[in-house]
């Protein structure tokens, strides 16, 4: 893979190069204090993956992902920040960053970040060398593929600043087979479907719930910064009730001693009508 690092902090640079270069199998083909420098060579040179900070001057890293992801939509960022702010990070999961690694750099975070996106692309790659075969050998002539319910749901996820969970993964698994089996969450049998034990259901929605509840409390996060924000009120009401939603802003004000409840039923069943659309 073939890596871009942009970042107004030169020694971040340096510590990021070594960490893909003596950790990957990797090259790190350039990289730059300048967000305005790093649009101009990322958008001429053959690049994978970009590293980004998200606070620079002149252009923010969300405006740079805006600007190359227009051009070359292949690419794909992960934010560097010390910022935890729930907005600007939905922000830039709605820009369409993959992942945020967290400022001051960390070892294992930096590594797992890194495979996690490395094997996100390289398996892109492999379907769409697939399908360009497939459609060569039909005489077919390429056409765009439909956004799946797990692209879907995903996005849905990224914009709640949950997708990094690891309880991600398993919503991402049951919705999927929801849409196979054109049934409610409550209707699905996990255990029969998955091939999985009582013990291990119990532990997967464990994770889940945990996921969901981090999507909570970041959406009332952002209901708190924007109240007139039209796609996350929208949000607040088909995932969660925005009963619930307002309950856990008030207990995030601390004007409440509890926060809102996480509903599997109601958030499934949403994000599942949310991914279809």
């Amino acid at each position: 893979m073939k890596f871009y690092i942009v970042d107004d902090d030169q020694a971040i640079l340096y510590v990021l190069q070594n960490i893909i270069e003596q950790n990957f199998n990797d090259e790190v083909i350039g990289m730059t204090t300048s967000p305005r420098q790093a649009q101009n060579e990322i958008q001429l040179r053959d690049v994978d993956i970009v590293l980004a900070d998200l606070l620079m001057p002149d252009l923010s890293g969300i405006d740079l992902v805006k600007a190359v992801k227009a051009a070359k939509p292949q690419v794909r960022f992960i934010m560097i920040s010390k910022v935890q702010d729930s907005d600007l990070r939905a922000k830039a999961y709605q820009a369409g960053i993959e992942f945020f690694i967290n400022k001051p750099v960390n070892l294992i975070e930096v590594k797992t970040v890194i495979t996690k996106v490395e094997q996100s692309l390289q398996m892109a790659q492999q379907l769409s060398s697939i399908s360009a075969m497939v459609n060569q050998f039909n005489g077919a002539k390429p056409t765009p593929e439909p956004v799946s319910v797990k692209e879907g749901a995903n996005t849905i996820l990224k914009v709640l600043g949950m997708a990094a969970e690891l309880g991600s993964a398993d919503i991402l698994q049951v919705i999927t087979l929801m849409d196979r089996l054109d049934e409610h969450y409550r209707d699905v049998d996990l255990t029969s479907q998955l091939k999985i034990d009582g013990h291990e259901k119990k532990i997967m929605v464990q994770r889940m719930r945990r996921a969901i509840k981090v999507g909570l409390t970041n959406l009332a996060n952002q209901l708190l910064d924007n109240p007139d924000d039209d796609q996350i009120r929208h949000y607040a009401n088909a995932l969660f009730g925005y009963e619930n939603v307002h309950h856990q802003m008030l207990f995030q004000q601390h004007e409440r001693p509890s926060g809102g409840r996480v509903i599997m039923q109601n958030f499934m069943d949403g994000l599942l009508s949310e991914s279809r659309e």
